[in-house]
């Protein structure tokens, strides 16, 4: 144990007794993600943290945000914690997002030593818990020799003194230290000091990473011109690549885009992902399909008089009418032959379909057969009329005899494919058609629309349903 006698006679200052405990050492906080930050300068944080017990300090950095989403117990924690301290620019950053500016940058490296400072002043104790062994006698050499009056009572290592969590609690409660400072890393050290807070004697007990590799210089600090443009990660990154690329790279990419989704309605972040996606796979289909459709193009003009293209008004998104591209795949009479054929429907409802319909040719059978007639809509989604993922886009004359209900379906650009397509398409009655599209509509998702449009390749494998 690290002891340096000749301080044990310094004098502890006295909180002021005449500050009502609610409010001595309370800190104003900032949201940031859903953790209350501190927002304060490091004098007044200082003064917090040692005007009262304080079981649970812990610093929050963009790693730390990042591990706590996916860990409960840490996030736990968190939430428990007295004061959590913000440390880099993804915090400052995020703070920002949300319209707040956080006062300073409490980092544990240059904090710690503030905080020790004030505490010798007031003749207070520290003891020094992590890192690897021979670190925490060396960090303790270096607080002595940096800051005059204060008295570290002891250290440990976090690999063979912390194998024993009672004996390791008894030794610190024994040295009678008023400060403790862990440096396991996150969320060990978060974890630790959560779980034996209240056996603790100490007053003061605080998460501090790296900080005891920093003073006992096993790890190089960013030169100040660094450490001023906020650019520490960087350095780290440089020194570390290996070490650091997951947590800086992707990290605080992974960060960034979590604080700007807190801000963003979840519907929002669906509807923006699922637009990028529509016009990466519509844009792709495109130039890789071209030559099939110079090869439909030419199988329509050789088969019947007419345009290779069909164009049609149909019902988009919020009730907004569109032209609809599709490849010809009836004669040209069609939509005046149509009222004649309504009477046999082979489908149940407002939408028109029919197994033999007179008016489709020959190629047009094919196309219709293979789902080929549908291509040109990638058009469509590019131009944002339609969704590579939704309910079919319907009649004007459809929507205006639709039940109210079904109006509901109309909430979600239309579809190239969706979950009635994939389910039987025409065979699908009008109800249970209603029913797919609304639920989809109300559910919609990455992933959901992703994986209809892998078994939309199943179904036009099959051809079941279409006709």
């Amino acid at each position: 144990m690290f002891h340096n006698p000749r301080l044990d006679t310094a004098r502890a200052i006295p909180v002021p007794s005449d500050l009502p405990r609610e409010v001595a050492g309370t800190l104003p906080t900032v949201q940031v993600l859903t953790h209350a930050v501190a927002d304060a300068t490091v004098d007044q944080a200082v003064d917090a943290l040692l005007q009262r017990p304080c079981k649970r300090v812990f610093f929050l950095n963009a790693h730390c945000a990042n591990v706590a989403a996916r860990d409960p117990l840490y996030a736990s924690a968190l939430r428990r914690a007295d004061h959590i301290l913000p440390d880099g620019i993804g915090i400052e950053l995020a703070a920002r997002l949300r319209g707040n500016r956080l006062t300073a940058n409490l980092n544990g490296t240059d904090f710690i030593p503030a905080l020790l400072r004030e505490a010798a002043r007031r003749g207070l104790s520290v003891f020094l818990f992590g890192a690897r062994p021979g670190t925490a006698e060396r960090a303790a050499d270096r607080l002595i020799r940096d800051i005059p009056g204060l008295r570290v009572l002891g250290t440990m290592d976090g690999y063979d003194d912390a194998q024993d969590e009672e004996a390791a609690i008894a030794r610190i409660n024994a040295s009678g230290a008023d400060i403790l400072l862990v440096a396991m890393g996150v969320p060990q050290q978060e974890l630790w000091i959560d779980r034996n807070a209240e056996r603790l004697n100490t007053r003061l007990n605080l998460g501090v990473g790296a900080l005891f590799d920093f003073l006992a210089g096993n790890v190089r600090r960013a030169p100040a011109i660094v450490r001023k443009a906020r650019m520490e990660w960087a350095w780290r990154l440089a020194v570390e690549p290996r070490r650091m690329a997951g947590r800086y790279l992707i990290g605080n990419f992974t960060f960034m885009a979590r604080a700007i989704g807190q801000l963003v309605p979840r519907s929002r972040v669906t509807d923006l992902v699922k637009r990028t996606l529509d016009i990466a796979l519509a844009g792709a289909g495109l130039m890789a399909l071209s030559p099939l459709f110079a090869l439909i193009a030419l199988a329509i003009r050789l088969d019947s008089p007419g345009p290779v293209f069909f164009t049609q008004r149909r019902v988009g998104k919020n009730g907004c009418a569109f032209r609809m591209y599709k490849f010809r795949s009836m004669h040209v009479d069609a939509e005046a032959r149509r009222a004649q054929l309504l009477d046999n429907s082979d489908r149940e409802g407002v939408c028109f379909k029919a197994r033999n319909d007179p008016r489709v040719t020959r190629v047009g059978r094919i196309l219709r057969r293979t789902s080929l007639d549908e291509l040109p809509q990638l058009i469509n989604v590019l131009l944002g009329h339609m969704s590579m993922v939704g309910p079919r886009p319907a009649l004007p004359e459809e929507v205006a005899a639709y039940p109210a209900r079904a109006l509901e379906r109309l909430s979600v650009r239309p579809g190239l494919t969706g979950l009635w397509q994939v389910s039987g398409r025409a065979d699908i009655g009008f109800d249970k058609m209603i029913d797919m599209d609304v639920a989809y509509a109300n559910s919609r998702s990455t992933l959901l629309d992703l994986l209809l449009i892998a078994m939309t390749f199943r179904v036009v494998l099959t051809g079941h349903g279409a006709y």
